[in-house]
């Protein structure tokens, strides 16, 4: 999905596409991806997480085919396109079938990285694909049938070397309310010719308004930890405060090669408040919300 950024790469490569989708049933969660070790080891992957547990099932490199402008990737028998997900994955670690229809996605007024984007020495970049859409279809995974009608999806993808040393991610897009709402950031210890500074990227999507509270924004991180997060631009200010958090093992890449261990709550409770000056905009609560924190080891 969008350009493909692993053409030409021989060695220390990642790319991943973050597929969240979320129902009635709960979260499911795909990461379809690519990666090459230093020494040019290539191995495709699939991680599947749900709020349950999470599994990782490899695939030879062969099996992967994403063109530099192909809005398509696939892995193995498993398809995934700007319309959908189609998944065929029988293993012992995981069992999942299905097909889930996506209406029309919802990307940012522009990327997510700003002028960042632009420099070819980032360990990590990252893309928002879309910040909502409507889902329609059913995944059968471990013998549990999963509705997705009338549910709604995220996708973002990461292509570089390695995942930040430390860092927080949360996404939420299903809230109790009337307007159109959807919510990304991220806080990462950004190394950066030589030094590292705190760096962090966040969109804010509310009915027919998009804020954007980033580091090339002149945003602040006055807050991050386990329990979420505090950043202020201007008269911008966001506070997520995660209420239940019970994360899974999942697997982050170190120069390309997918051998670290993180963990991440697919499902947990986060608290989102707004306010532009004096004002608050608003105060939801995201009952599905993905959240992962990193701390410095």
């Amino acid at each position: 999905m969008n350009n493909y950024h692993g053409i030409g790469k021989n060695s220390n490569f990642f790319e991943g596409w973050y597929i969240r989708l979320v129902g009635e049933d709960g979260v499911l969660s795909f990461i379809p991806g690519i990666s090459i070790g230093e020494h040019g080891k290539k191995q495709a992957f699939i991680q599947v997480l749900s709020a349950e547990k999470s599994s990782f099932v490899p695939y030879p490199a062969s099996s992967f085919a994403c063109a530099m402008h192909d809005p398509a990737i696939r892995v193995g028998d498993c398809l995934f396109t700007e319309k959908g997900a189609g998944v065929n994955i029988h293993t012992k670690a995981v069992d999942c079938e299905g097909l889930v229809r996506y209406g029309p996605l919802t990307p940012l007024q522009y990327d997510i990285m700003g002028p960042f984007c632009l420099l070819p020495i980032m360990q990590c970049c990252h893309q928002v694909i879309s910040m909502r859409h409507s889902l329609s279809g059913n995944i059968k995974i471990n013998g549990r049938l999963m509705c997705f009608d009338g549910g709604v999806g995220y996708i973002e993808k990461d292509w570089g070397s390695s995942f930040p040393s430390s860092y927080l991610w949360l996404q939420s897009n299903r809230f109790d309310s009337p307007y159109f709402c959807s919510v990304m950031a991220s806080v990462a210890k950004v190394p950066f010719c030589g030094f590292s500074f705190l760096g962090c990227i966040c969109a804010v999507r509310y009915g027919d308004t998009e804020y954007r509270l980033a580091t090339y924004n002149g945003a602040r991180v006055l807050r991050w930890d386990e329990h979420g997060l505090m950043i202020k631009q201007g008269e911008l200010l966001l506070i997520a405060d995660v209420k239940s958090s019970s994360a899974n093992t999942l697997k982050a890449p170190v120069l390309g090669s997918m051998s670290r261990i993180i963990r991440e709550n697919t499902c947990c409770s986060v608290q989102f408040r707004l306010f532009v000056g004096n004002v608050q905009l608003f105060d939801l609560m995201g009952d599905h919300a993905g959240f992962e924190y990193v701390p410095e080891q």
